[in-house]
C-alpha cells in the first residue's frame, strides 16, 4: 500500500539530510543554545521547507498536467542535479560550524531561510517531476510533498541539531567528515533509481 511513495519519503530523508544551509545553521544552534531554545528556528524551516516545496509542486504539477511530455524532461533534468548533488556533498569536508548568533534564531527565521533557498525550490521542482503520478492532482500532490518534506526536514533538523551537541567530539579529523558525507552522496545518488523505476 505504501510502497509507492517509499521512493518519496527516501528523497526526502536523504535531501533533508545532507549538508546544507538549514543543517549547518541548526548544527550550530544546538552547539551554542542546546535543543530546547533551537527548536523555533527547528519548527520554522520544517515549516518553510513544506511550503516551498508544496509552492512549487502545485505550480509544476499544473503544467505537467498542461503539458505531459514536460515530465521525462523534468525528471531528467532533476536527475542530473541529484547527480551533481551527491558528487558535490561527497566531495565536500567538515560543515562550519563558526557560525556565530548573539541569540537563538526565530521561527520566522528558520521559514525565511528556506523562502530563499534555492536548494529547497530545486528540491520542490525535482521531486514534483518524479513524482506527479502519486496524486490525483496539484493540490493532492502540493500536499503530499509538503507534508513530506515538511516532516523529513522536522525529523533531520532536529538530528543535526543534537549533532551539534556531539559531532565536535565524535568526529574531530577532516577526512571522518568527508567519510560521512561520500556515504550521505552515494545514498541521494541511489535515491534516482526508484524514481526511475516506478516510471
Amino acid at each position: 500500500m505504501f510502497e509507492p511513495i517509499i521512493p518519496l519519503v527516501l528523497f526526502a530523508i536523504v535531501a533533508t539530510t545532507t549538508p546544507g544551509i538549514a543543517t549547518t545553521l541548526s548544527t550550530a544552534s544546538g552547539a551554542q543554545f542546546g535543543f530546547r531554545r533551537s527548536v523555533p528556528l527547528l519548527v520554522g524551516s520544517a515549516a518553510g521547507l513544506a511550503t516551498v516545496t508544496g509552492a512549487a509542486a502545485a505550480g509544476l504539477a499544473g503544467l505537467l498536467l498542461a503539458v505531459p511530455s514536460l515530465q521525462l524532461a523534468m525528471k531528467v533534468i532533476g536527475s542530473l542535479y541529484l547527480v551533481w548533488l551527491a558528487i558535490k556533498i561527497g566531495r565536500s569536508g567538515p560543515p562550519n560550524l563558526d557560525v556565530t548568533m548573539a541569540r537563538p534564531n526565530s521561527f520566522l527565521g528558520g521559514a525565511g531561510i528556506q523562502w530563499m533557498n534555492p536548494k529547497g525550490w530545486a528540491m520542490g521542482l525535482g521531486a514534483a517531476a518524479s513524482f506527479a503520478a502519486l496524486a490525483s492532482g496539484p493540490m493532492q500532490l502540493a500536499l503530499l510533498l509538503g507534508a513530506t518534506f515538511g516532516l523529513a526536514a522536522a525529523a533531520s533538523l532536529s538530528l543535526w541539531c543534537v549533532a551539534g551537541m556531539l559531532l565536535a567530539r565524535l568526529l574531530k579529523t577532516e577526512w571522518q567528515w568527508r567519510a560521512l558525507n561520500i556515504v550521505l552522496g552515494l545514498v541521494l545518488a541511489a535515491s534516482i533509481v526508484p524514481m526511475w523505476r516506478s516510471a
